[in-house]
């Protein structure tokens, strides 16, 4: 088995991967102690993500407050099994993407922040913290993906989405969707940018029908629509280069901003 210091050479999944098979044969002292050390660090940094790393981080969301219930519950961008399926081609980049290149593009956009190396310690422990997750799962294995649930396009209403907000959201997102001890902002300079996932109306649109109110989700498909534009519809940061994704042309119909194939 290899050491924990000489995994630091290796790619991060693959280092993980190292660890795990070595912890079969590991005294509990040495590869387990060492792999559960970095489970550990990898949930804690995920789960206070601008605490924890402050200088990738531009907003003051964190990594679970999309990936809720520390990446546990289904129907909101769920860990579990997701070390399996990467790497995986993305439309938006037209590129195969590892693990790692997905979690910066969350750092770069859902966070507002910036990429970090990706074979930097902190990029290792948060991935082992997701592959500890996926244990026992494969690529074929659906009942984690980590896709939102498809959702039949409705005609929104910003009107109704303000008033709704306004009744059933600002008690735990603030008044002016700002954020509260609670709950991340969901629009100003302290959310996330306009190159996110949530930005677009239908990713949005199942993220509030199938989780909020958090705990409680007893919203209709089309008050989901119509909360959602309304979210969207308000400033937020901008991406710059947003303009080079999808390059192939094939940009969903949901997409906020125009591209250079699809202007």
């Amino acid at each position: 088995m290899r050491r924990p210091s000489q995994l630091l050479t290796l790619p991060p999944l693959l280092a993980v991967l190292a660890l795990f098979a070595g912890c079969q044969r590991a005294e509990p002292s040495t590869g387990r102690t060492a792999m559960d050390a970095s489970m550990r660090r990898g949930r804690a940094l995920l789960v206070a993500t601008r605490d924890s790393l402050p200088g990738h981080v531009g907003n003051n969301l964190r990594c679970t407050s999309c990936h809720l219930d520390e990446g546990r519950r289904p129907e909101a961008f769920p860990w579990v099994g997701v070390t399996a399926r990467y790497p995986q081609y993305r439309s938006r980049n037209a590129a195969m993407s590892t693990i790692e290149d997905r979690i910066n593009d969350c750092f770069e956009r859902s966070m507002n922040g910036s990429a970090i190396a990706t074979d930097s310690r902190d990029m290792r422990d948060m991935v082992a913290y997701m592959a500890s997750l996926s244990i026992g799962t494969s690529a074929a294995d659906r009942m984690h993906d980590d896709e939102l649930p498809a959702m039949t396009a409705l005609a929104p209403d910003t009107a109704r989405g303000a008033q709704l907000f306004s009744t059933t959201c600002e008690t735990c997102h603030g008044d002016h969707g700002q954020g509260t001890r609670m709950a991340p902002a969901l629009w100003g300079d302290s959310s996330f940018n306009i190159g996110a996932g949530m930005a677009r109306l239908r990713t949005a649109a199942s993220f509030i029908r199938h989780n909020m109110p958090y705990g409680n989700a007893t919203l209709t498909d089309q008050q989901a629509f119509d909360v959602a534009a309304y979210i969207d519809s308000r400033p937020r940061p901008d991406f710059p280069g947003k303009e080079k994704d999808w390059p192939r042309g094939d940009a969903p119909p949901d997409v906020p901003y125009a591209t250079n194939a699809n202007p």
